[in-house]
């Protein structure tokens, strides 16, 4: 079992960036192992939880291919192996790596920070704990499909990464949710990572920036999480930052540490949905620094851009499509990017399981389950909607009247407007008569009738799956 182990590990060496392979795969071993379960061995806590997130299925993938069908399971300690278990080289690698536990780190392990003994640094490089989570191997700048949706946030990313974005090194990518704000932020990491393999490049969410805040706040190790930010940090990359409304001690670290990065010249890539000025509840230092730099919108692409990256993704698979084909999915899953590829993975495993000839029909039959009756959902749409629902005029509803009969229905509208449209609050907000801040006010209001189930909350629910579906 442990050469199918170093097989798997060597497939897996194929797919992931090498630092990721490093930090994460290297370290695993053999535990145990039966008819039904194989038992990795990993060294803390929190590669069991990495591990489970982001590389379970290459571990299940890799068995697989090997013919071993057992369930996957990662726990901590590693299995003390007899010399004769295991082959030459992966011995000379454990003993290699046993070897390092003299220079042990101090300090108590944060989620995004591991004990030296486990992951000998790479030559020119500060221990790989600083890394955060994987870059994704092909979200590269070659990789990405340029188009009129995207131009200007494409050469905005590759600017940074190579130092001549006009003397700044903070951008701020917006879009909605699979447009390809990832895809440039990671760019940027890889990028700087390919100049200068020295570079800690930091990639993390909103979320695993609160949480290992507030893990180190628990543990007595806030001392180690500032200096790993503030001190050990090249390049950081923070997705959905809109994650931090209403949080305000982990917007007062982040202000404090941006003011550390930013003296020290680093570069800071941040990605959200809203605009700074547009996320509630943030207070104003923090909105100032995200707002510093080039604030860069991704839309939706094009016809012609979504035929650009349907033909590059079905090269990339090596199955290119007929032209009428991959034209039929482009007018169809006109969503986003990852609509599209979904759509296009969908038609070709579709064909190849039922081998079947790739034409106009096996994609319609197999889109039309996918999109359903798409329908372009309008703030005007949902306006008459919610008058259907709670049995209000739209002259009620864009009335100044404050009675609740009235101001319950037009928070529910301005709500819904925000989720299903691509309208900014500002226009949401002047299209019911409202100010910007009003606006937030009732998407707030909603949200927090949402999470504690409240009196509207059969009625909101059914609206929005109405939206959802397409059935209006």
């Amino acid at each position: 079992m442990d050469s199918f182990l170093k097989e798997v590990k060597l497939h897996i060496k194929e797919i992931v960036p090498d630092h990721c392979y490093r930090m994460w795969i290297e370290p695993v071993v053999l535990s145990t192992h039966d008819a039904e379960t194989i038992v990795l061995s990993v060294p803390n806590d929190f590669y069991v939880k990495r591990l489970k997130e982001n590389y379970q299925g290459y571990f299940e993938e890799g068995f697989l291919r090997l013919g071993q069908k057992g369930r996957i399971e990662f726990k901590v300690g590693k299995k003390k192996l007899r010399s004769g278990q295991i082959n030459s080289n992966f011995g000379q690698t454990q003993k290699s790596r046993a070897q390092t536990t003299s220079g042990v780190m101090p300090g108590i392990p944060s989620p995004l920070s591991f004990p030296s003994e486990f992951h000998p640094p790479l030559p020119g490089m500060t221990p790989a704990f600083h890394c955060g989570r994987m870059l994704k191997k092909n979200f590269t700048f070659d990789d990405f499909v340029v188009g009129d949706n995207s131009s200007f946030a494409y050469t905005a990313s590759l600017y940074l990464a190579q130092g001549k974005l006009n003397g700044t090194g903070v951008l701020f990518l917006l879009g909605k949710t699979g447009l390809g704000k990832s895809h440039l932020s990671q760019a940027v990491g890889h990028h700087m990572l390919t100049q200068d393999g020295g570079k800690r490049v930091f990639y993390v969410t909103a979320e695993d920036f609160t949480n290992e805040m507030i893990y180190s706040l628990r543990n007595n190790s806030i001392d180690q999480f500032k200096e790993k930010y503030r001190l050990k940090c090249d390049v950081l990359i923070l997705e959905d930052v809109h994650f931090l409304t209403g949080k305000s001690a982990t917007q007062k670290e982040l202000a404090m540490t941006l003011d550390y990065l930013i003296d020290a010249d680093k570069k800071i890539i941040f990605s959200g949905c809203e605009r700074p000025d547009e996320i509630p509840k943030l207070n104003d230092n923090l909105k100032s620094r995200l707002n510093m730099g080039v604030v860069t919108e991704i839309k939706a692409p094009d016809f012609g851009t979504r035929v650009k990256i349907l033909n590059k993704k079905s090269k990339a698979i090596q199955c290119v499509l007929p032209t009428p084909v991959t034209e039929y999915i482009a007018q169809e899953a006109c969503n986003d990017v990852r609509q599209l590829e979904s759509a296009l993975l969908s038609v070709v495993t579709r064909g190849q399981l039922m081998n079947r000839k790739i034409d106009i029909e096996l994609a319609r039959s197999v889109l039309e389950k996918m999109t359903g009756t798409r329908k372009r959902i309008t703030i005007d749409l949902i306006k008459k909607m919610v008058c259907e629902s709670f049995e209000v005029s739209e002259q009620e509803l864009v009335s100044k009247s404050r009675k609740q009969r009235i101001v319950k229905p037009r928070q529910v509208a301005i709500f819904l407007s925000k989720k299903y449209t691509d309208q900014p609050i500002k226009t949401i907000g002047a299209s019911f008569k409202r100010y910007h801040a009003t606006a937030i006010y009732s998407i707030n209001a909603v949200e927090k009738e949402m999470e504690q189930k409240g009196q509207r909350y059969e009625q909101i629910r059914y609206l929005a799956d109405k939206l959802e579906s397409g059935s209006f």
